[in-house]
């Protein structure tokens, strides 16, 4: 095996590899232009991607929050200013109506700007890079590993007892869910909450849960404290089990 060192380069040095080896930063790069003039200044290296979009790499020798918006100021600027930008490098078959890439390069990002990256609404791809030098050649040889953005969170929704009860496909029964739970409800007048959660209703008195109330398609099942105290599920599908398990969500919000 050659024997080899990581070596540090200079940012014009890296405009030069990435220039000469875009498809090493991403398969189908393609080199365009750099250092071309914009409002907010020379933007580095300008490429197209295999989709024929545009892509605006900002390029780091060091570690470096600034960068992102830097890049983004790029990214305005042709963004804004597509068409023309297609027009003048036409030879390269960029099509204008794909939304340009923000690309950003540098040897390590900070977190919080790989936190910030990924609320931005526009695509933007990070890349660390390392360079290297083999003892017995002058070259330098880079490497760019992606760096995937973390995934937003979920979007918080809050259950709502109408969208539960909607999940009951048969209306009749979803009739007799509404009718029952008003009727537990109206047992301690004030003091019975129903609260909805994912997927259940809770049924609360004084704060304390004494019932949950899951709907199905077709029929919904009741989870209480058995006669035993031992918490159950049971399946209401017909008028015999309601009559049965009414007493004992009534014993089991009596106990609490």
């Amino acid at each position: 095996m050659k024997k080899f060192t990581r070596v540090d380069i200079l940012e014009s040095q890296l405009e030069s590899l990435v220039q000469q080896h875009p498809e090493l930063v991403e398969a189908g790069l393609k080199y365009v232009d750099h250092q071309k003039v914009t409002a907010g200044g020379r933007l580095d290296v300008l490429l197209v991607d295999s989709g024929k979009a545009f892509v605006i790499a900002e390029l780091k020798i060091v570690q470096d929050d600034g960068m992102l918006l830097q890049g983004i100021d790029y990214y305005d600027y042709v963004s804004t200013h597509i068409e023309a930008y297609a027009r003048l490098y036409k030879d390269h078959g960029v099509d204008p109506t794909k939304p340009v890439r923000l690309l950003l390069i540098a040897p390590s990002f900070s977190q919080s700007l790989v936190n910030r990256c990924k609320w931005i609404d526009a695509p933007i791809s990070l890349f660390t890079y390392q360079c290297l030098k083999f003892d017995d050649d002058d070259d330098l040889f880079p490497i760019f590993t992606d760096q995937p953005l973390p995934t937003l969170p979920p979007i918080l929704t809050i259950p709502k007892l109408e969208d539960n009860l909607a999940y009951i496909t048969d209306s009749s029964v979803r009739t007799e869910a509404q009718t029952l739970l008003d009727e537990m409800k109206a047992w301690k007048p004030g003091n019975v909450t129903l609260d909805a959660i994912r997927g259940a209703i809770s049924l609360k008195i004084n704060n304390r849960v004494f019932a949950y109330f899951h709907p199905r398609r077709k029929h919904y099942v009741i989870s209480t404290y058995n006669a035993d105290e031992t918490w159950t599920d049971y399946p209401v599908k017909s008028a015999d089990d309601l009559a049965m398990v009414k007493p004992l969500v009534r014993a089991s919000m009596e106990t609490n």
